[in-house]
């Protein structure tokens, strides 16, 4: 396991700011947020992929641990892109492109076609889809996710402990998903909070990598923490890289 930050922790900025900024704190790894409503559009990437690689590959050596990526296209379209990105991943030695969960009241069987489709357009390239936890969505049940995996042969979950201490499902037993986890999502978190100063919440991280290397779990573990009113955002980072670099 290895310590990672994602890009959403500097909402504000672009990439060569954040990646700057995360280089700055002693990351070791990014992972780099492709959203249609973020700082780094998707749409535009694909523009010029000549161009789109030499960006992506401008991270000071820092190693990218993944993609997170959020279209603004559906149907044909969207598969189109999400193909030419997992083209990208390849090329730039990314292995996992993290994806959105269907919001909640989605057809199940819509979702399983969905990622199905995702997932064989990723292996193509030999890149693992995952799908993100996510509150308000159907990932936001471990149960849910659990069956999803199970119909979706293939199919990796993006974890984000938060999720289940704060969503609907606060409380249930995540031993049955840990085998398809292929990224963490990690900040400090309480029932009543998403979001808190790391070591004032309840995300007990050293349980959680004891299960995960129980799975022989390989890959990152990305801070990912946007910044909180009141609090230092580079002292927050800092903390808890430094208490996760004590655990691996």
């Amino acid at each position: 396991m290895f310590i990672a930050a994602s890009t959403e922790c500097w909402p504000e900025l672009d990439l060569r700011e954040s990646i700057e900024l995360l280089s700055d704190l002693e990351f070791a790894a990014i992972e780099i947020a492709l959203h249609e409503t973020g700082n780094v559009k998707p749409s535009e990437l694909l523009e010029d992929m000549d161009r789109s690689i030499q960006l992506l590959r401008h991270t000071h050596r820092l190693d990218i641990s993944g993609y997170s990526v959020q279209l603004g296209t559906t149907g044909p379209e969207h598969y189109d892109q999400f193909a030419k990105l997992s083209w990208l991943a390849k090329t730039t030695k990314v292995v996992t492109i993290t994806v959105p969960s269907a919001e909640q009241g989605t057809p199940f069987n819509e979702e399983v076609e969905h990622l199905q489709k995702l997932v064989e357009i990723g292996e193509t390239e030999g890149v693992r889809v995952a799908v993100k936890s996510q509150l308000g969505c159907l990932s936001e049940d471990p149960d849910t996710l659990m069956v999803l995996c199970n119909n979706v042969d293939g199919l990796g979950i993006a974890l984000d402990p938060s999720v289940y201490i704060t969503g609907s499902a606060k409380g249930k037993n995540l031993d049955n998903i840990l085998k398809f986890v292929c990224n963490v999502h990690l900040r400090d978190t309480r029932p009543d909070a998403f979001q808190v100063s790391v070591g004032q919440g309840e995300v007990d991280y050293g349980k959680l990598i004891t299960q995960l290397e129980r799975e022989k779990y390989d890959r990152a573990l990305t801070v990912h923490m946007a910044p909180l009113e009141g609090l230092d955002h580079r002292v927050e980072l800092r903390k808890l890289r430094r208490l996760l670099e004590t655990l691996v």
